[in-house]
């Protein structure tokens, strides 16, 4: 009986940490590929030519906005963005999205600003929830092998 119970409790164990490691087994790209919601993010990310760097060893902070965010960009403005012709523009755009090192949402203070990979800075507002700017985390803490998502409902955009 009592090996029994030490080989349930050794298995259970270990199946515990294969999963605790999986969740943390993908990078920033891949959890947002994984998560369905990210595609136009993705595919920008890809348009961009950033998918290396966030695969990289980060660690990153991202802001991700979900496609229905880049829905509500006025019309064409995701196209425009996608154009060969306008990569500098886009990479501008999401690396504003993006801040070195890892923050969770207990590392977070109200009116704190974070200086981004594209060299502005955010504010954060915890007066009504979390806010990105005028952004609203709907999400927050998603781990990843490289950094941490932080899922927001607007496209934030750098001061021009």
């Amino acid at each position: 009986m009592f090996r029994k119970l030490a080989m349930a409790g050794a298995a259970s164990l270990i199946v515990g940490t294969v999963a605790y490691a999986d969740g943390h087994s993908k990078d920033i790209v891949d959890t947002a590929v994984g998560a369905g919601s990210f595609e136009t993010l993705v595919a920008a990310v890809q348009a961009a030519e950033l998918v290396d760097t966030l695969k990289g060893e980060g660690p990153f902070t991202v802001f991700a906005p979900t496609d229905e965010a880049f829905a509500a960009l006025p019309e064409g403005t995701v196209e425009t963005l996608l154009k060969p012709e306008n990569k500098d523009q886009l990479v501008a755009v999401l690396t504003y999205h993006v801040v070195p090192g890892k923050v969770m949402s207990g590392d977070l203070s109200d009116d704190m600003t974070a200086a981004t990979v594209q060299g502005g800075d955010i504010t954060i507002d915890l007066d009504n929830g979390v806010m990105v700017n005028d952004a609203n985390v709907v999400q927050a803490d998603i781990e990843t092998s490289n950094g941490v998502i932080h899922v927001i409902d607007k496209v934030i955009l750098p001061a021009s």
